[in-house]
């Protein structure tokens, strides 16, 4: 793969962003900030912070999304930055780690900037009010990597005791932790539907389901060390980017490796990001080179040599690219293969080997085609043995061919053979139930003795007719669910006819109410979701389906009523819900009174905030937050009474208060710092204080003044 674009600088690109469709952010090891012309890597603008960094494996530098705030690790790595990137001012730092702070990073939405550090702990940093605000659930040993989710509701952390840690950044609440590395784990990734990808120091790298913590996939194939990971291509294809100057790709739908070796750099990748509006991967390299890959690079030419029919050079094309696999031409060269292929088995099935191996000329210089090719007609190499058994009826020796040549169920006849065997099996069944003609079972089944698969099913049928009467009478009065146990007792009953279509039956009806409901035809539904109750297959989405349909009519009927409480409740249940238009809007009325509450707090407006928060008192699933808010407007109370040099005694009070109410947060231990300066003999101990949980902390728990 050859760059498209590149630059270079005299130091290590450690940090790539994308800021919108003209600007590309770009960060060197001397955290020189340079903002660059996406299309032409052109310098727009810079911005020197003169803060060296020799660690490329691990985040020491992060922007919020708008580029609007920054933070940073120190040159010693002893202290945490976080600065408003217009006139590079100082707005916080962190340096109550206990040893090396290991990495940094700024959520999405640019609310919170979070502090990791050898000792396991994470801080959270509020922006707007530049105070820490919570930690995050402490590692054993320390924290190696930082992740978001994209709506930045979700936060990861990684660290060397092998463990990953989960947390809930829109709840305030800890989702446990992802145990399965054998190793400490050094990267994490958030990937689209609730999935997660880690990365230990033995190179075993996993891909999570963060919902359930179990494992979906292990990647193959790493036999370096990571230093940069990303996702892009409409989170289909997974890049990792090595210590020896590797990138690989892994397709996130199969979790197979496409390419160990896709792009190969002089240097280690120390930086990769991606730009999805143009699909172009950008890489930064340890000397200096930002360099700008089209990851679909000649996907116009593949088109031209599929017009011109060149098909053994379109194989040369994915070799150089293989994601060209994944284009359009490709899709399309794949089609007209398959189509061939079954041009071919038609034609050799009529017995016109030559016609066959005609079509298959323009695929002949095509190694892994033309295997295909060379397979198919040694398939077919006993087809007419097989013609000349079924025309003399010697129907076991034909079923004998056909289990050593697959591809001959494929066909025509095999398909007539099958659907004879059908129709025989039916009158057979016919006749047994009728003791007049049940001599005639024996002579219509004869021509199938020492057919293994079907003997064994006739066998079954004359011992087990009566299980088999009670099945069909079932059926016929629509009573499925002892119909399905009868099968449960007679699992040769799967093979018969009346079986297969009672399945098709019940996937019919799933597909039908799949219609309705796209319809708004919820009543037609409801009553066909009742039905698939008695079939296994179905029962448990039938159920969370009706369950559905019913919060549905709740939650839409309480949106009518202006009960917005009700709403928030069912809607906290059906996560389906927050995607509906009513829901999108309950949601950012949420955020927005949220942020207006929240900006009270940071001026103790207790009434106001009470007054903006009042509808969502009684909504157990924002108790946190709001619990949160007001710890904040409390500690913001604490902070006035020091700088109003309030008596000492008072503000004592009111530490006992919080701390009752709260417990031993961040904010309190951060404030009792500032306290011990102004009254340094002061006998108060927190840690000997009664303390309550903020996890306890209730909506009537709401004082006025926490002094």
């Amino acid at each position: 793969m050859k760059p498209i674009k590149k630059s270079s600088f005299s130091e290590a690109v450690i940090y790539t962003q994308i800021l919108d469709a003209k600007t590309l952010l770009a960060v060197d090891a001397l955290t020189t900030v340079r903002y660059l012309d996406i299309e032409t890597l052109k310098l727009l603008d810079e911005l020197k912070v003169d803060v060296s960094h020799t660690r490329y494996g691990s985040k020491v530098v992060s922007f919020s999304g708008d580029a609007k705030y920054f933070a940073l690790i120190d040159k010693e790595y002893k202290t945490s930055m976080l600065y408003e990137t217009k006139g590079k001012k100082l707005l916080t730092k962190v340096d109550r780690h206990q040893g090396d702070v290991s990495c940094v990073a700024i959520e999405p939405h640019g609310r919170y900037m979070f502090s990791c550090g050898d000792e396991g702990i994470t801080y959270g940093i509020d922006i707007n009010s530049a105070q820490l605000t919570f930690t995050l659930p402490p590692h054993k040993d320390f924290v190696t990597d930082i992740a978001f989710t994209q709506d930045g509701k979700w936060v990861a952390t990684s660290g060397y005791d092998k463990n990953i840690s989960l947390y809930n950044l829109a709840m305030m609440t800890p989702h446990g932790k992802l145990k399965a590395h054998s190793a400490p784990v050094l990267k994490v990734q958030f990937l689209e539907d609730g999935r997660l990808f880690s990365l230990d120091k033995k190179s075993t790298a996993i891909v999570w389901n963060v919902n359930s913590a179990n494992v979906i996939a292990r990647l193959k194939g790493i036999h370096d060390e990571v230093l940069s990971v990303c996702v892009g291509s409409k989170n289909r294809f997974l890049f990792l980017g090595t210590k020896l100057g590797y990138v690989l790709v892994y397709d996130l739908l199969t979790y197979e490796q496409i390419s160990k070796k896709y792009i190969k750099l002089s240097d280690a990748i120390t930086s990769l990001s991606f730009d999805e509006a143009r699909e172009e991967l950008i890489v930064g390299s340890a000397n200096g080179e930002l360099l700008v890959y089209d990851i679909f690079d000649k996907e116009k030419h593949l088109r031209e040599l599929l017009e011109q029919k060149k098909y053994s050079h379109i194989s040369g094309c994915i070799r150089e690219n293989p994601l060209l696999a994944y284009t359009k031409p490709h899709r399309t060269f794949e089609i007209l293969w398959e189509k061939t292929l079954q041009r071919a088995k038609l034609l050799l099935e009529n017995s016109e080997k030559v016609k066959a191996e005609e079509i298959f000329k323009d695929f002949m210089l095509i190694a892994s085609k033309k295997q295909q090719m060379q397979k198919l007609l040694s398939e077919y190499s006993e087809y007419e043995k097989f013609l000349s058994y079924v025309k003399s009826k010697k129907l076991s020796l034909a079923y004998a061919l056909v289990n050593l040549h697959p591809l001959y169920k494929e066909t025509k006849v095999y398909k007539s053979m099958e659907a004879q065997w059908e129709r025989d099996l039916v009158l057979a069944k016919k006749y047994m139930l009728d003791q007049k003609l049940s001599h005639k079972v024996q002579e219509i089944l004869l021509p199938y003795r020492g057919i293994s698969e079907k003997s064994a099913l006739i066998q079954e049928l004359i011992q087990n007719v009566n299980l088999y009467k009670r099945f069909r009478e079932a059926i016929t009065h629509r009573k499925f669910k002892l119909a399905l146990e009868i099968v449960k007792q007679a699992e040769f009953l799967k093979e018969y006819p009346e079986y297969k279509a009672l399945i098709n039956y019940s996937d019919n009806l799933y597909m039908k109410a799949q219609v309705m409901l796209g319809n708004g035809d919820t009543n037609s539904a409801l009553q066909i979701f009742h039905i698939l109750l008695d079939f296994d297959d179905f029962r448990d989405e039938a159920k969370e389906s009706i369950a559905l349909i019913e919060a549905k009519r709740k939650f839409f009927g309480a949106i009518k009523e202006e009960n917005s409480a009700l709403a928030y409740t069912i809607m906290d249940e059906f996560e389906t819900l927050k995607e509906s238009q009513d829901g999108k809007l309950l949601n950012a009325q949420w955020e927005e009174d949220l942020k207006k509450a929240d900006d009270l707090a940071l001026y103790a407006n207790i009434e106001g905030t009470k007054g903006i928060l009042a509808k969502y008192m009684k909504i157990k699933s924002k108790t946190q937050e709001i619990a949160d808010v007001f710890s904040k407007a409390h500690i913001t109370q604490l902070y006035k009474a020091l700088d109003e040099n309030m008596e000492q005694k008072k503000v004592e009070n009111g530490i006992k208060n919080y701390m009752l109410y709260y417990g031993l947060t961040k904010r309190i231990e951060g404030f009792f710092e500032d306290f011990k300066v102004k009254f340094p003999h002061t006998k108060i101990n927190i840690n000997s204080q009664k303390q309550g949980l903020i996890e306890s902390w209730r909506p009537s728990m709401i004082v006025n003044s926490i002094l």
